[in-house]
């Protein structure tokens, strides 16, 4: 059946962002410093996907990658949540 398909509104975002594409290193952000004790995949993607449209996202213990569709969005991220304050701790 059709309707036993069809997802909830949101898109899941993949968990690939170590792509082997050299194009594509310039548009993944490293966040460093992550408590992922309490921050998770969805609070990351909720941050930072008012810069661009993310493609990926992978958390692992204590940072995480965001991967962008471009370079300008992952330049604008940095940029913008640099030294933010999230879970008492700066990114």
């Amino acid at each position: 059946k059709a309707s036993d398909s069809i997802m909830t509104g949101k898109t899941q975002t993949s968990n690939v962002t170590n792509k082997n594409d050299p194009k594509s290193i310039n548009s993944r952000v490293f966040i460093g410093n992550l408590n992922t004790a309490i921050v998770k995949k969805s609070d990351i993607e909720a941050i930072f996907a008012k810069y661009g449209k993310i493609v990926g996202c992978s958390v692992h213990k204590g940072y995480a990658f965001v991967q962008y569709m471009s370079e300008r969005h992952a330049r604008a991220a940095v940029a913008g949540e640099n030294a933010r304050i999230i879970a008492g701790q700066p990114l």
